[in-house]
């Protein structure tokens, strides 16, 4: 009888990148690596490190190749849940990689670019440092995870749901903080508020669902 040989080398390839991304991040900053690791629980990483805060920040460039990786695998493995499929696919992996990538920067770019326009230069970077924290964040639970569902975990609908529903606790955690850091700014300007949140908050990632459903 013939055999399909499974072979999960490119999603261990990948991890081990993320994973040596990561040790090269606690090895260029290791005492902000420590701080970092347990911003969930304690802010005091996000009120010392954001005064440091840089254009491009060596660190959080690191976290963030981590984050891209990461979230890349984990919609490969959705991708091979829906469509029953157990193929590793190089082609795929390569576009979530430069679509997640890209999607993120530019959102960015976007960001810092409106804020030059309307002169809140300081108060964007306190918050798109905040954001990007825990974003870069999921990166660091998404490693672990990944590698459960491909070598341990069998990957089902509930599995993911749990997964997924952790994810967005650990994002509306770091919305809920930044939005308490501000809060002050956005009750004196509520109607911009609610005007950026549907722009370029909730715009962006209903374009994305519904070019990733076509």
């Amino acid at each position: 009888m013939y055999r399909d040989i499974i072979s999960n080398e490119l999603f261990t390839v990948l991890m081990v990148i993320g994973l040596a991304i990561i040790a090269t991040a606690k090895l260029v900053a290791p005492q902000r690596f420590n701080d970092f690791f347990y911003v969930l629980v304690n802010s005091k990483y996000l009120k010392i490190y954001v005064k440091d805060q840089k254009f491009l920040d060596k660190f959080d460039a690191l976290l963030f190749s981590n984050l891209v990786i990461s979230v890349s695998v984990f919609c490969h493995l959705i991708y091979q849940y829906a469509h029953d499929s157990k193929i590793v696919s190089v082609n795929l992996l390569f576009k979530l990689v430069f679509g997640i990538g890209t999607f993120i920067l530019i959102k960015v770019l976007i960001e810092r670019l409106i804020a030059s326009l309307f002169e809140m230069d300081k108060l964007m970077d306190q918050y798109l440092f905040q954001k990007i924290t825990y974003k870069n964040y999921l990166g660091l639970l998404l490693l672990p995870i990944n590698a459960l569902l491909v070598f341990s975990i069998e990957p089902t609908l509930p599995v993911f749901y749990t997964i997924i529903a952790l994810l967005l606790i650990v994002n509306i955690s770091g919305v809920i903080t930044s939005f308490k850091t501000h809060q002050n700014t956005i009750k004196g300007n509520l109607f911009y508020f609610i005007l950026y949140l549907c722009a370029l908050e909730i715009a962006p990632y209903v374009v994305l669902y519904k070019v990733l459903v076509s």
